[in-house]
């Protein structure tokens, strides 16, 4: 079984629907997703703040290499454009971990080499998975509670936007 934590993010156009076009996409894999989180820019921060989200799935037929086609397929979608590093974008999908596996491919870095340091996924990640590991960094409470506070403020949860999807019913 291929068990993966994917990260979610927008900030361009209707983000609470690319989120939600990102979330259907994934289909029955999908096993659990985070409240919806707004956060500041990072990185290049002259831009529309994000709507954020975590999802953790599963599907026996994807390996890593499966989740990140699927997360570029669903950007495809979304009609993203990679004009900036970090700058705006209609939808964002980052595969953060794979179980049992770890990645020095340049096209797949597992675990994402931004997660131990990002609000952004670790806030809302806690929220699905509060006893998750980060391999190579420890759990994912403790990397969060180690944030600077500044970082941590800037991550505001939205409960009034949700990414339920009617089918889970």
């Amino acid at each position: 079984m291929s068990r993966a934590v994917l990260s979610l993010g927008s900030n361009l156009g209707d983000r609470i629907g690319y989120l939600r076009l990102a979330v259907d996409g994934l289909g029955d894999a999908v096993v659990a997703v985070s409240p919806v989180y707004e956060t500041a820019p990072w990185g290049v921060t002259d831009q529309p703040d994000f709507l954020n989200a975590v999802c953790v799935v599963s599907d026996p037929a994807r390996d890593e290499w499966g989740w990140l086609r699927v997360g570029q397929a669903l950007e495809r979608e979304a009609e993203r454009v990679r004009e900036q590093r970090w700058g705006p974008r209609t939808l964002d999908v980052d595969v953060v971990t794979v179980d049992g596996v770890l990645s020095d491919d340049p096209e797949l870095l597992l675990p994402h080499p931004g997660t131990p340091s990002r609000a952004s996924v670790l806030v809302p990640w806690c929220d699905v998975d509060p006893d998750a590991v980060l391999p190579g960094h420890g759990p994912i409470a403790d990397l969060r509670a180690a944030l600077p506070a500044d970082e941590l403020a800037g991550v505001h949860r939205r409960d009034d936007l949700t990414l339920f999807s009617p089918r889970w019913c």
